[in-house]
């Protein structure tokens, strides 16, 4: 194999470490990718570091120790959340997105990959450090974000459905109440979905007053699991008291004023 030069090792480097994030390699895959030294292969890392820390581009970490290595983590800085939620926010601040019945009309963003993907990046920031071992969601329109949080963090994603299907085996049946109007919904998820003892961060588009979180909570009980965290796209600021004790939001929806075409969304930075 001819010698490969330092700017395309500095690039390939680059690209496999920002499509799997949080995935780590070993120095020895770069060595036999490359056929180079270990030494050569860190001065490449240093200067991709130091890229990427300049420019806020995440952080590449290194792990030591003989399974240790080096992965690409992509959290934005608080100064970068605060900018992209305030982008966001003007996005859905608009009246042509009130939909009859108070509602707003989100689907072009949460479908959106590029969007989601920062959405999930900003969900998975707000949990840093935190010992995860599954993303959950339920169905549907938590699902994109889900995944994408999933994806900055290298977990995988489970999603909750309101019925079972036969592709899904034996599943475990909760009904729950929600929170805003008392009515009773059911989730369920297959028994195969989640190992025992596991730590599970919920992530979902929309809390009102937390009752598919709490319904959530309950059900990962059933599965002698632990929900370390919940993470929402957008809460409403009504009713203040919520029937979860603690979330974390992106944004918070103070009013939806359909006569006068008026959305009030504003971003938790």
């Amino acid at each position: 194999m001819k010698k490969v030069q330092k700017h395309d090792r500095i690039s390939v480097i680059t690209n496999i470490l920002t499509d799997n994030p949080n995935k780590i390699y070993t120095l020895t895959y770069f060595c036999n990718l490359f056929n180079c030294a270990k030494s050569t292969i860190s001065e490449d890392l240093d200067m991709v570091k130091e890229i990427f820390n300049n420019y806020e581009l995440g952080t590449i970490e290194t792990v030591s120790g003989a399974a240790g290595g080096v992965y690409y983590n992509p959290l934005m800085t608080d100064a970068q959340i605060k900018s992209f939620t305030k982008e966001l926010s003007e996005l859905i601040n608009t009246s042509d997105r009130i939909i009859p019945g108070g509602y707003i009309y989100m689907n072009d963003l949460l479908y959106s990959p590029q969007i989601s993907k920062n959405i999930g990046r900003a969900l998975a920031s707000l949990f840093k450090g935190t010992d995860v071992d599954y993303i959950i969601t339920i169905e549907t329109k938590g699902i994109p974000i889900a995944l994408m949080t999933a994806m900055a963090l290298n977990k995988p994603m489970v999603v909750v459905r309101n019925q079972t299907k036969l592709t899904d085996g034996t599943a475990i049946h909760l009904n729950y109440i929600t929170g805003s109007n008392h009515r009773i919904n059911t989730m369920c998820l297959s028994t195969r979905a989640i190992k025992k003892g596991s730590k599970v961060l919920f992530i979902d588009d929309f809390m009102k007053a937390g009752g598919t979180a709490k319904g959530i909570i309950e059900l990962m009980q059933e599965f002698e699991a632990q929900l370390v965290g919940i993470g929402v796209l957008m809460a409403t600021k009504v009713p203040e008291t919520k029937v979860v004790e603690d979330f974390k939001t992106l944004l918070w929806l103070d009013a939806v004023d359909e006569n006068n075409k008026v959305v009030d969304i504003y971003n938790n930075q």
